[in-house]
């Protein structure tokens, strides 16, 4: 239980800071005086680090080890945040931003490979779903925190809150993760490139990659741009109001634990594919004009994505066949790189026909995103239910 409950902190630390400036992005182009393309550089800057940063953090913790790097990682996002407090132009905050990300991969790509490896195939579906609850509810944090403070102080009061929770996370981190037990440290035999290169001619790992960068595409475009339909007629959404759209979030975590237990059963093909159709009614949902409605169709989103995500995840530990966490971290960089192009081509289709265009591209990528899944990933045998199998003792 406690290394579950760890693994459930580290996705909650990872998610705290990323994310933060979403419901922000209005009240930066008055601040700032800047364009819709311009402020979302603020959460492009924080992708964009993690798509750069997450291939090497996967080399670092082969050689140094996993718990490591994830306690070290987490310090140092904790204090790149606390930091973004001082920015007093949007330059400034990009930078720190981009900080942000650097390390962020430290505790994401990292805690896949620590549970792929410690729970050995033994429930390692539940425990990812469990993880990427932890993520949900950082996330979660994150925006409604952000979203708050901004409104009822200043914007930079939301960093200074987030960077101490994030300190207090890394700190009970590096108490209760178990060291790692059936990590094995790399003999330096095989290269990062050339074993980047096999992972890549894997054509289950790269259908994976693949459709991780469709994900985060579609969930970080539409949760950035949609801030900005619901903060114009006829919705008028404040900061704090558009913070409390990630309530939302909150039902991505009470169904992602249950699909631990059906990617164990049936899975990962078939479940990403349900799942995924369900985040693509979602979106259309999130074309009427009636609140209430529009937040159904995020609630769907999020738990379709999140679902789909922990297959993802799942997958990778049954196709990578070496070099697990330089796998993980190739994933990342898709996925993040996904979600940077994501939520910068938007804007330029948000110029062109507004939410409504958006939406047709984010449907388009959710559609592209069932095909690689289908048709890209080999049926595998489904995993054996963990609440069949006795877990290493915590």
């Amino acid at each position: 239980m406690t290394r579950t409950l760890a693994v459930v902190f580290a996705g909650f630390c990872a998610f705290l800071t990323l994310f933060a400036t979403q419901p922000l992005l209005p009240a930066f182009e008055a601040i700032f005086h800047a364009s819709k393309v311009a402020v979302s550089l603020t959460v492009t800057a924080g992708t964009f680090g993690v798509a750069l940063a997450a291939p090497l953090i996967g080399t670092v913790a082969d050689r140094l080890g996993r718990k490591r790097v994830i306690v070290w990682s987490a310090f140092l996002l904790a204090a790149s945040t606390l930091l973004a407090a001082t920015a007093t132009t949007l330059p400034s905050l990009l930078f720190w931003r981009f900080l942000e990300g650097i390390f962020t991969p430290g505790v994401f790509a990292i805690t896949i490979a620590y549970i792929q490896e410690e729970w050995a195939g033994a429930g390692a579906g539940s425990a990812t779903a469990a993880y990427v609850t932890g993520t949900v509810l950082g996330g979660f944090t994150s925006r409604v925190t952000s979203g708050f403070l901004a409104t009822h102080f200043n914007w930079q009061m939301s960093f200074v809150a987030l960077g101490t929770l994030g300190l207090i996370g890394a700190a009970v981190l590096a108490r209760w993760l178990p060291r790692e037990r059936r990590f094995v440290r790399r003999s330096g035999e095989t290269s990062t490139l050339s074993a980047a290169l096999d992972h890549l001619r894997n054509r289950n790992l790269l259908a994976t990659f693949f459709a991780g960068f469709c994900l985060l595409f579609s969930l970080l475009g539409s949760f950035t741009y949609i801030t900005f339909y619901l903060s114009a007629p006829p919705f008028h959404l404040n900061s704090a109001e558009l913070g409390s759209l990630f309530f939302v979030y909150l039902f991505g975590a009470m169904i992602t634990p249950n699909a631990g237990r059906i990617i164990d059963r049936y899975g990962e093909r078939l479940t990403s594919a349900v799942a995924t159709a369900s985040s693509l009614a979602g979106m259309l949902m999130t074309l009427s004009h009636v609140l209430w409605v529009v937040v159904s169709g995020l609630a769907f989103i999020c738990a379709g994505v999140f679902v789909c995500q922990s297959c993802t995840n799942s997958y990778i530990g049954t196709a990578a066949k070496h070099n697990k966490a330089l796998a993980v971290g190739l994933y990342v960089t898709f996925y993040y790189a996904g979600g940077s192009v994501g939520s910068s081509v938007s804007g330029y289709l948000w110029s062109l026909g507004g939410w409504p265009a958006c939406v047709a591209l984010f449907a388009g990528i959710q559609v592209l995103t069932i095909l690689i899944t289908t048709f890209g990933w080999d049926k595998m045998q489904p995993h054996i239910s963990a609440a069949a199998l006795p877990l290493t003792p915590d």
